[in-house]
């Protein structure tokens, strides 16, 4: 019976039950082929018209190695063996094994990453004209089971010889790979699949168990050359990794340049010492008592603390060393509630020349004269983020008088003392702005289901409390770059009026007190409107709005205008430019918008 490959679907803990235990499955021993090796029919009663003189089809596939692996098709046994061909040399390595967004890929002109169309870079073969066992052409089978998931491959290798020899080099040319860890036997499926990836180096796994040191040593162990890896843990999973044994990981592999870890709750303190590194993600921090980078080369480092107010994590000297040893840092995330204008000070006074993008998320501590320290300090920041600080429109007014050049995205979602008129003059006084999170800051402070109840923070409502004179206030913004918009559970807006051409999302969920007869939306690329927990009525004023918007677009391009532009005509079909109006069409069609409201 043959086992068929498994379509692509998330491996549940069954699937790689079943996955592991193929790892072990020992093929019987085999008489031989029972089709023709010259033509694939079958072998009884069957005159082959081919001649015997005719070499056995072979099919090449990039591996680790410099050489490729050549591998006879079906042949028989008693067939005397021929001499091998001439072995091709691969000068670069591509991803055999690819698990995202297939539905696009394989209806789609797809390049590998090192650029080049053919499946074989680097040899002038025709995989089409090349067969393995069935009379099925080796290239067509290769871009099949490089779209399986790991368990579909482990399958796809017992249906015959000839696909479990396309599967080993598969395999073997694997750069990168992705993988759901069971429960139980993570560290036994681990190893089994890491085992047949020599070239890896790229590995992201999602833990539904527990991540301890000893699989750190068998991931270390089983790639030498990895680059790049990601671990994320579901509800159920814990990561005990320590911080010692983490940075004994980083100082081993001296390939590494990006490392990104959830559920970091017990490292306790670490020293990162990695020339190689240049990317680093640790969530879920909690109590560090030690934090040092010794990672001169690093451009990226997001940092994400644990909510709890009893952390004591000192972020300022954590700050102030990071600065030091970092010289090269472009892009800083900082997620803490302990985040103070103490540790801006800091973090200024490290005098990060390339620093492009700063986000400093949570820090109720923030205010004003932090925003003119950040302003002070780096002028040529592309994206702020002060979401839940304390900064007002007077911060706002320096954020915008330093950065208008450079300046494109812009958060300050949960800012209580933010009102609509700051937000309107930062938009109308930055020129380069394509997306702006206004969540959470014009509310209305009766509101029962506002999010900061639900935060448990105090000192949000009563900030919000001080502006009952300003409520139901208007907002009108007019620019010309800005795609995306969040004003997500803005309830003190009850006006809002939108002239962006190139708006292409916007975010109203929870925006309950907005009138549906003061709404204007002049936005005819908008392709998403978010409106959950909002009115019936506006929901329908904003289908109405959307709607019309893409039929006025839509009907533009049905008038011509005179040579002369004495006045407008329908033009006929056979003077109309047919072929970009189809484009221009089409791609109307393809911008419908979608209100979102579940």
């Amino acid at each position: 019976m043959h086992h068929h490959p498994q379509p692509h679907i998330s491996t549940p803990a069954s699937a790689s039950f079943a996955a592991t235990a193929a790892f072990d499955f020992k093929p019987a021993k085999r008489r031989g082929s029972y089709n023709c090796g010259r033509c694939g029919l079958p072998k009884k009663g069957h005159v082959c018209h081919l001649n015997s003189s005719t070499n056995p089809t072979s099919i090449s596939t990039p591996t680790s190695s410099p050489s490729a692996v050549t591998v006879e098709n079906s042949s028989s046994a008693s067939r005397p063996p021929h001499a091998p061909p001439i072995r091709q040399s691969y000068t670069h390595l591509r991803r055999a094994l690819s698990f995202d967004d297939i539905e696009t890929r394989a209806d789609s002109t797809e390049r590998d990453l090192d650029d080049s169309d053919s499946p074989y870079p680097g040899t002038d073969l025709d995989p089409d004209n090349e067969m393995v066992s069935g009379g099925l052409p080796a290239g067509c089978l290769w871009e099949v089971l490089r779209r399986l998931p790991p368990a579909g491959l482990l399958a796809a290798a017992s249906v015959c010889k000839g696909w479990r020899e396309t599967t080993k080099r598969l395999w073997r040319a694997a750069e990168e790979l992705r993988l759901m860890v069971p429960p139980r036997g993570q560290l036994r499926f681990i190893g089994s699949v890491l085992k047949k990836c020599p070239s890896l180096v790229r590995l992201s796994l999602k833990m539904e168990s527990d991540v301890d040191a000893t699989m750190l040593a068998c991931i270390a162990f089983s790639c030498p050359n990895l680059e790049s890896m990601e671990i994320s843990t579901s509800n159920t999973a814990v990561n005990r990794i320590t911080g010692d044994e983490l940075g004994r990981f980083v100082a081993d592999k001296r390939c590494l340049t990006s490392l990104k870890m959830e559920g970091c709750y017990n490292l306790g303190g670490f020293v990162l010492s990695s020339s190689s590194l240049s990317t680093l993600w640790l969530s879920d921090l909690y109590s560090l008592s030690k934090m040092v980078f010794n990672c001169p080369n690093l451009k990226e480092v997001s940092l994400e603390f644990s909510r709890q107010e009893n952390d004591t994590t000192d972020l300022t000297t954590m700050v102030d060393a990071m600065g030091r040893s970092c010289p090269r840092l472009q892009n800083i995330h900082i997620a803490s509630v302990r985040l103070s204008h103490a540790v801006v000070l800091s973090l200024t006074a490290a005098n990060l020349r390339g620093l492009r993008m700063l986000s400093l998320v949570l820090g109720s501590e923030i205010t004003d004269a932090s925003v003119a320290a950040i302003a002070s300090s780096y002028s040529k920041l592309e994206l702020l983020d002060l979401s839940g600080s304390s900064i007002s429109d007077s911060g706002i007014g320096m954020i915008c008088n330093v950065l208008p050049n450079t300046l494109s995205r812009l958060l300050l979602a949960l800012c209580p003392n933010i009102t609509s008129s700051g937000i309107q003059f930062a938009t109308a006084q930055l020129p380069l702005l394509e997306l702006m999170d206004c969540g959470m800051t014009v509310c209305d402070p009766d509101s029962q289901n506002s999010p900061c109840d639900e935060s448990g923070d105090n000192e949000l409502p009563n900030a919000l409390n001080n502006k009952l004179h300003l409520m139901y206030q208007k907002l009108i913004i007019k620019h010309s770059r800005l795609k995306k918009l969040s004003l997500w559970g803005c309830s003190g807006l009850d006006a809002l009026c939108l002239s962006c051409p190139g708006l292409n999302d916007l975010n109203l969920n929870s925006c309950k007190n907005l009138h549906p007869e003061r709404l204007l939306l002049q936005c005819p690329s908008l392709q998403n409107v978010h409106a959950s927990g909002c009115q019936e009525s506006l929901i329908g004023a904003i289908k109405s709005q959307v709607s019309d918007s893409m039929a006025s677009l839509e009907n533009q391009f049905q008038c011509k205008r005179l040579a002369d532009g004495s006045k407008r005509v329908r033009a006929p079909d056979c003077l109309s430019q047919e072929a970009s109006d189809d484009k221009k069409r089409r791609k109307v069609a393809e911008q419908q918008c979608k209100v979102l409201v579940d």
